[in-house]
């Protein structure tokens, strides 16, 4: 079975972690916010490096978090106003990013208690009730969150509404394939199968269009080093729409990202139609893990998602949710030494 101990408490509940080993990776794993909150793996000769940002205990955890290995929901990214209508209703939603709504709202599936609902020695599925209502999202949705070691690591996430909602679950690490603390990944290399990209506004909201990359520093098809390709100062936050088509498996081949000196070498494919790519301009030399500071872009966040603002956008790939359907989001990541 896994191995399942407690860390302490935040407000007033119990906080669980759960270590899971297999197939030369090694996760550790939080029921707040349904966290990745380590992910340990070999470079090139063998020798293993914990690749995700994150915190030693629960107290940098709440001062320093910043959604770090996070389940975002109830739908994350942005949707603009904090509004939308669906089935001729309006809907206002918690606003927690100046006019608007990001990752669900103040009180996130980010900052929630899931609780574990079954483990294995090579998996946990961690689960959680949103009622009517909550940060003003409709209907009593229930939500799972599945980390499974099967050579990679598959992450599914799924949902089941009462009635109809909006929904967005996303995957929230950030990733140094040189190994958490080792500086930035502007010399790490990325492959994006995305022909096309959102471009935003000051609020780093969708437009609206939906743009070809070609010509842009979001044309990833061929291997870039992140650092060479930055559009601006403030790195990128923006979503890659997806042009590769779905396999046999249900996924489609997302992204590539390689680190030139540890030889890491991610390989990631999703069922979702976007991806969220953000190099972390945020990070301003705070603690991180094991004593170290986070540089400004310390690590990317590749989020697998709809589009943000779906629901006010009838040109992006819907996100409504109604009774008896599933709602299921799956991302696979892969492991293998580069060259």
């Amino acid at each position: 079975m896994a191995a399942v101990e407690s860390i302490g408490e935040i407000g007033g509940t119990e906080v669980r972690a759960v270590t899971l080993e297999g197939g030369g990776l090694r996760l550790r794993l939080l029921t707040w916010g349904a966290r990745l909150a380590e992910l340990w793996v070999p470079d090139r000769t063998g020798v293993p490096a914990d690749i995700v940002l994150g915190q030693d205990n629960l107290a940098d955890w709440l001062a320093h978090g910043s959604y770090l290995g996070a389940t975002c929901g109830r739908h994350a990214n942005r949707i603009a106003g904090g509004r939308f209508v669906l089935d001729g209703r309006a809907v206002q939603l918690d606003r927690n990013e100046g006019a608007n709504t990001l990752h669900g709202g103040a009180a996130g599936f980010d900052l929630k208690h899931w609780r574990i609902e079954s483990h294995s020695a090579s998996h946990v599925t961690f689960a959680i009730t949103s009622p009517d209502g909550e940060m003003g999202f409709p209907g009593t949705l229930q939500a799972r969150a599945t980390y499974r070691l099967d050579a990679g690591l598959v992450i599914t996430m799924a949902a089941q509404t009462d009635a109809p909602t909006v929904v967005n679950l996303v995957n929230h690490a950030y990733f140094n394939l040189a190994g958490q603390g080792a500086g930035d990944i502007l010399g790490q290399e990325l492959q994006v199968e995305a022909g096309f990209y959102l471009p935003v506004d000051d609020h780093k909201l969708p437009t609206g269009e939906i743009l070809s990359v070609a010509g842009t520093p979001f044309d990833f098809r061929q291997p870039r080093s992140i650092g060479a390709a930055m559009p601006g100062p403030g790195g990128f936050d923006h979503n890659l729409c997806l042009s590769s088509p779905l396999a046999g498996d249900g996924l489609r081949p997302c992204l590539s990202a390689t680190d030139p000196v540890s030889g890491r070498r991610l390989r990631l494919a999703t069922s979702a139609p976007g991806v969220q790519l953000y190099t972390g301009a945020h990070f301003a030399g705070g603690p991180g893990k094991a004593g170290a500071r986070y540089p400004r872009f310390a690590g990317f966040a590749a989020e697998t998602q709809d589009f943000p603002d779906a629901p006010n956008r009838p040109q992006f790939p819907g996100t409504v949710l109604r009774p008896g359907q599933v709602y299921s989001h799956v991302m696979r990541l892969d492991f293998t030494p580069a060259p």
